[in-house]
């Protein structure tokens, strides 16, 4: 009895690594696509700062090895997004036998919905926030001082607002499941609206440089997608209680 207790066991321990290692694969294999561009990824990923330095700055490298491990540590964060898909895949193709009919169409739409939500939130970073923020910090470096930003630094700047930005755009797939799980209703959450857009302030506080301009150009959007979650929350339980 013991054994076949097991078994199930052994298979889904199997069938996880299986999915862990063709997400790690998916990864590598776009990684080594994007090696050979690596420069040419990095020299995209600064060109928003590139357009505010004075005509006499350039952006530079402080330690030795940083010209090839900046670029080759962009390479492979570029592939870790690109493959959030396949990655987001595995794991609903996991969870997936052990799911309602009406979960598991509700399910992969989510998923879906979230990396598109997530792209959407880089890609607002780097077109909407970047040149504000850059434009803002470059002239307002005091007289005499010539702005030179280190690679590496500036990588790590521009992530750490990538991962903000994105997990800020997945305000609405919090909200939604937040209601469809039951932990709240759209109502209890609509009174609670004030202490959201608090919140979402701290939030940009907390993820942000200390500026007050890319501050709110992430607690605004927080603001307005929470809205967007509570409306497409008010048809979620209806849809549910549909399929059931």
């Amino acid at each position: 009895m013991e054994t076949d207790n097991q078994q199930p066991l052994i298979s889904h321990l199997i069938e996880l690594r299986d999915r862990l290692l063709r997400g790690v694969l998916a990864v590598l294999v776009i990684a080594v696509v994007l090696l050979p561009f690596s420069n040419d990824l990095y020299h995209f990923l600064a060109e928003p700062l590139l357009r505010h330095l004075p005509e006499s700055s350039t952006m530079i490298a402080t330690e030795v090895a940083s010209p090839f491990l900046t670029p080759f540590k962009l390479t492979l964060s570029t592939a870790i997004m690109l493959a959030v898909p396949v990655l987001l895949y595995q794991l609903w193709a996991f969870i997936a036998p052990g799911l309602y009919d009406n979960e598991r169409k509700l399910v992969f739409p989510l998923l879906f919905a979230s990396t598109t939500l997530f792209f959407l939130g880089v890609i607002f970073a780097y077109y909407v926030v970047f040149p504000i923020i850059f434009g803002f910090l470059t002239q307002a470096a005091p007289e005499g001082v010539a702005v030179m930003t280190d690679i590496s630094s500036y990588l790590d700047f521009v992530l750490k607002l990538f991962f903000a930005f994105g997990l800020a755009f997945e305000v609405p797939i919090a909200t939604i499941l937040l209601i469809w799980t039951g932990v709240s209703t759209t109502e209890s959450l609509a009174e609670k609206r004030p202490y959201i857009i608090v919140g979402a302030f701290v939030i940009g506080m907390l993820l942000t440089p200390p500026d007050i301009i890319s501050q709110t150009l992430l607690a605004v959007p927080v603001w307005l997608l929470f809205e967007l979650g509570l409306v497409c929350a008010r048809w979620f339980p209806k849809k549910i209680t549909e399929d059931d």
